[in-house]
């Protein structure tokens, strides 16, 4: 197996993965901020995240995983105080759409999905620890960082700190602007707003602590790996290694892993344009889970994407050829032995597989492997010439294939019933479609193709779409 390689952002270079316990990945992920539904900018950084996982998993790591959910900061406060209702009300429902919408990407439950208004606790007791080491001061009830005291302040953005004025402090828990300022660790309340009474006074966390805070009780002072959308690296992550190297003295991060941004039509995505979508307006459009999760993996993390509905309709046409060609492989009648070449040509596409994931999971490299592999077999199997005994190392290709990419299994149908799209039931069980198709195989071989007709047109007309192979062999789902 090829050396896995990662690009660090924090410097700047590929540089081979070596965790700090052998066997074992401590990795933090920046989950959503859940004021409202994720986007598909969003889940292309969370599809990277679960695709690394899925990688590390299948080289044999055992993954300590921690990925936070954000349902306190400025808009989620605005937003609750102005539907009257509590914090944790507010943000129930997007918390339960993003589980929802993990479910439909398959994308993995880490070992800790964790909220930030139960770890406030843990914020303070950070806050007070750089208290201690003189790297806050307070103004107006609420506390904020020195960053002139951090002297490796922007080493992972490469932001510019010389022009910083002593004192200049932004409030906001998100600010655009390429310029760094202190910023807030504790939020003094204005009136009416949600507050926690702490040994700090009465407030709430800033964004900032709220990752470093949590990653630290799960994972320890140094994580191996931490992830996010490259927006994330200044300030939020920037801000994160000042606030956890202050208060530890040792490194925060070993690897820093972001995602670039996603691109519609090759403008970026904005309400305004009309071209911002969430997974349930894909859905509502007709769309599969198993085509996005695909198109967003598709490209390497760290290039940009250009997601365009063509684009995710050739996804679709991906994912359907690799599950034909699986169908072909278990369903097929092909003559015992092995065929000349063909173990090596596996070898060949299993190797180039795990070459092109361990290549800074290039997800690119990865697939086109798959797919030379399915091409190369489709060409023998229409040739005569593929052999029975060559069919368990493919599908033990696919299935550590399906391990990463987990696009496969035909459970489109399901995942979008779950989320209230589609049909819920053809009227048709399993048997009664079987026996439908065999009543339909027996006329064919009549030559009676007008009954054949008739009972596909039924299917059809029920839900139930069939696909002939050129071996004789049927294969059915449900729409």
């Amino acid at each position: 197996m090829a050396e896995i390689q990662l690009h660090n952002t924090l410097t700047g270079k590929i540089e081979a993965f070596v965790p700090q316990k052998a066997g074992e990945v401590r990795m933090y992920t920046c989950g959503p901020t859940v004021y409202s539904y994720a986007h598909i900018g969003n889940y292309r950084t969370f599809v990277f995240q679960d695709i690394l996982r899925r990688f590390l998993k299948l080289r044999g790591f055992k993954l300590h995983h921690v990925m936070n959910l954000t349902d306190v900061d400025d808009r989620i406060i605005a937003n609750a105080a102005a539907a009257g209702v509590s914090l944790r009300n507010y943000t129930e429902k997007f918390v339960r759409a993003f589980f929802d919408d993990c479910k439909a990407l398959s994308i993995e439950t880490p070992e800790h999905w964790i909220r930030a208004t139960d770890h406030i606790d843990d914020m303070v007791k950070l806050i007070q620890r750089l208290q201690e080491k003189t790297f806050t001061y307070s103004s107006e009830g609420s506390i904020y960082y020195r960053i002139a005291k951090f002297p490796g302040y922007g080493k992972l953005s490469k932001i510019d700190v010389s022009g910083i004025q002593d004192g200049a402090r932004v409030d906001n828990d998100r600010y655009e602007k390429e310029s760094a300022r202190d910023f807030a660790l504790w939020k003094a309340p204005k009136p009416g707003e949600h507050f926690w009474e702490t040994a700090l006074g009465r407030g709430r966390p800033g964004w900032h602590i709220e990752c470093s805070a949590m990653a630290m009780k799960y994972l320890g002072e140094t994580l191996d790996i931490h992830t996010g959308g490259i927006d994330l690296a200044f300030p939020h992550h920037e801000n994160e290694i000042a606030q956890s190297e202050a208060a530890t003295g040792k490194p925060f991060v070993r690897y820093w892993l972001h995602a670039e941004h996603l691109l519609v039509e090759d403008e970026k995505m904005s309400k305004s344009l009309g071209n911002f979508f969430t997974l349930r307006d894909l859905f509502a459009k007709g769309y599969k889970p198993s085509a996005l999760r695909f198109a967003l993996a598709s490209v390497p993390y760290r290039k940009q994407l250009n997601f365009t509905l063509d684009g995710l309709q050739q996804a679709a046409s991906s994912v359907e050829r690799l599950r034909n060609f699986r169908d072909r492989l278990e369903q097929g009648k092909f003559p015992a032995g092995k065929q000349d070449g063909m173990a090596a040509r596996i070898g060949k596409a299993a190797e180039e597989f795990d070459a092109g994931l361990s290549d800074d999971v290039n997800t690119a490299r990865a697939l086109a492997a798959a797919f030379d592999l399915v091409r190369e077999t489709n060409s023998s199997m229409d040739k005569g010439e593929f052999r029975q005994g060559d069919g368990p190392a493919v599908q033990e290709f696919l299935a550590a294939f399906d391990k990463v990419f987990a696009v496969l299994e035909d459970n489109d149908a399901e995942k979008l019933r779950a989320l209230g799209y589609g049909s819920t039931e053809t009227g048709l069980s399993d048997a009664e479609i079987d026996r439908l198709l065999a009543e339909r195989n027996a006329a064919k071989k009549k030559r009676d193709f007008a009954t054949s007709d008739r009972i596909r047109k039924e299917l059809a007309d029920r839900g139930i779409i069939i696909e002939d192979a050129k071996d004789g062999s049927v294969r059915w789902k449900r729409k």
